[in-house]
Order: structure tokens, then C-alpha cells, then sequence
């Protein structure tokens, strides 16, 4: 048992959120690119991944992992995403701080799915039964290429954002 849930119902539970982040996260993803804002999926992203990474916590666990590791950077990031975005309102700096934590965050959700993809899911596991082989491999370091990309882009699309460039002072200049 699980806070009063049998560790089954618990697992449920905590699959949905993790993949209500993510679903969430890559739709806010789309909207950073498009410079468009997405201010009820963004709330729904930052919520189901602070809860992923929270309830992740509950697991059974003998020792210090690398997977309370991954937890704890990701409520880091987190932290500082939802501090950026509903305290700072993305002024100054805080925006390109919110733009990398909710990327960083929406990576790990992806990156944990990932591992545990091939962990839990025998068709993946026989195909990396100790994760260290091509497709796991593949599956794992491809992600954080293209969200470099994403992120870059992103971050392009933010910072040449007018209401930046007025909030900071600066002449916009077209050509």
C-alpha cells in the first residue's frame, strides 16, 4: 500500500500523470515555437510533472538512486519554471529560465518513460534486456538531440519576442 492505494492503483496513477505531462508538455513545446501561449496546457504540464516526479518519491526504495536523482532535478527545474512564469511573469531573464526548465523538464519525463519503456514492456526489454544495447541506446541519446533543437528554437522565437524587446527597453528594429 501506497498512501492508503494498493502499489498497482499507486503505478496507475502515477503512469497517467507522467503521460498527462508529457502529452501536455510536448502541446506547450509546439506553443513556445509558434510563440503562442498556451496558459491552461502550460498550468496542466507543470501540475502532472511536479505530481510525476512527487508520487515517484512514494516507491518502495532501499537506497539513494539514480532515479531520486533524476527526481529531484526535476523538481528543481520545475521550481524554477513555475517561479519564472507565475512569480516573475517571464520578465527579463525569467523567461529564457522558463523556456530551458520546462524543455529540461519535459526531457526528463521523456527520458524516465523511455528507460522504464524498456524495463517494463517485454517486446522492449528483448530488445535491450540489459540497456545498454542499439536500441535503447538510440531510443535515449536521440531525444536530447531534438530537444536541443526544440530548445534553440524556442528560445530564438522568445528572445525575438517584442514584448521582451519593450519590457527591456530596447529599440525594436525591423528590416
Amino acid at each position: 500500500m501506497i498512501l492508503g492505494l494498493s502499489t498497482s492503483t499507486f503505478t496507475s496513477v502515477h503512469v497517467a500523470l507522467s503521460l498527462i505531462g508529457i502529452v501536455s508538455g510536448v502541446i506547450v513545446l509546439y506553443g513556445m515555437v509558434r510563440a503562442t501561449r498556451l496558459d491552461g496546457w502550460t498550468a496542466l504540464f507543470l501540475a502532472t510533472t511536479v505530481l510525476t516526479s512527487v508520487t515517484a518519491f512514494f516507491f518502495p526504495s532501499t537506497s539513494f538512486g539514480p532515479a531520486h536523482v533524476v527526481g529531484v532535478l526535476s523538481l528543481v527545474v520545475l521550481a524554477a519554471a513555475i517561479v519564472a512564469l507565475y512569480f516573475f511573469r517571464l520578465a527579463g531573464p525569467w523567461r529564457w529560465i522558463y523556456i530551458v526548465g520546462a524543455v529540461l523538464a519535459l526531457y526528463l519525463n521523456v527520458f524516465v518513460a523511455v528507460v522504464q519503456a524498456f524495463q517494463k514492456l517485454p517486446p522492449l526489454a528483448a530488445l535491450a534486456p540489459t540497456q545498454s544495447y542499439y536500441p535503447f541506446f538510440s531510443t535515449s541519446t536521440s531525444s536530447p538531440c531534438e530537444r536541443r533543437l526544440i530548445l534553440c528554437e524556442a528560445l530564438a522565437t522568445a528572445l525575438s519576442d517584442e514584448d521582451l524587446v519593450r519590457h527591456q527597453g530596447l529599440a525594436l528594429v525591423r528590416n
